[in-house]
């Protein structure tokens, strides 16, 4: 089963609900055991300024962890397109039936790339990891074949392009694994619940208004991070718009 993480919705609405509840706890436990004082307010002060700053910090740097991540999938989007590129030009030294067979290889792996930033359903993913993979194999395969009627200076060229073509495939699949630690979560969870707790503890009175700003913008926040690190659950994802230009251009007579 997914994380959580990996549904920004999800996460949007039970951190919400986390937090307002936290809030409503604290306000209902001041009244009980605590009525506050004004020199007793200022301890409380610094307490909650020191914890929502140490929450904003730590939000601000998932969110650039978020982006980061974001961004190198987007560039081996981009790194997978040119490397089935120039392979496929790269394949015209091969023999001509040897190249007509690489070029049909590479447009059916191309197909294959497209699907895996197109899909959301995880055994369909399991199924294009699959055929990936068997395309790859048979792609080595028909280069092995055909690279001893290529001259020596060139076999070396055909050869790293096929390297080229699985280094940037697993590179895209590693950059998809890459994602904001649970502790992190775990943290900013911890820390959002005890401000909001904090907040409702330290009100001098029941002000719904008060109690529903900070779970508002902190779960908006925890919303986008969620949807920037996850590859597939979220609205934010990597179109693979390289990839279907090549797609375009390979198929345009």
């Amino acid at each position: 089963m997914n994380p959580i993480v990996n549904f920004p919705l999800l996460v949007f609405v039970f951190s919400f609900a986390a937090m307002l509840l936290a809030a409503r706890i604290g306000d209902a436990l001041r009244k009980k055991v605590y009525r506050l004082q004004e020199e007793g307010g200022s301890d409380f002060g610094v307490v909650l300024t020191g914890t929502l700053t140490l929450l904003g910090l730590i939000i601000g740097f998932s969110i650039s962890m978020a982006i980061s991540r974001y961004d190198l999938r987007k560039n081996y989007e981009l790194a997978e397109a040119n490397a089935i590129a120039i392979e496929y030009m790269r394949a015209d030294l091969l023999p001509a039936g040897d190249a007509a067979r690489v070029h049909q290889l590479l447009k059916t792996y191309l197909e294959q790339r497209m699907l895996f930033y197109t899909t959301r359903d995880q055994r369909q993913l399991r199924r294009i990891a699959d055929d990936t993979a068997q395309l790859q194999n048979e792609l080595w395969s028909a280069v092995r074949s055909a690279i001893a009627a290529v001259a020596p200076p060139l076999e070396g060229i055909v050869v790293s392009g096929m390297n080229d073509v699985v280094l940037s495939q697993r590179s895209s699949q590693g950059a998809g694994w890459n994602r904001i630690p649970v502790s992190v979560w775990v943290l900013m969870a911890a820390i959002s619940i005890g401000c909001n707790f904090l907040i409702g503890y330290r009100a001098r009175r029941t002000d719904w208004l008060v109690f529903l700003i900070m779970p508002v913008a902190v779960s908006i926040s925890l919303f986008m991070i969620s949807d920037l690190d996850s590859p597939r659950g979220g609205a934010i994802r990597v179109a693979p718009q390289n990839l279907l230009s090549l797609s375009q251009s390979l198929h345009t007579p």
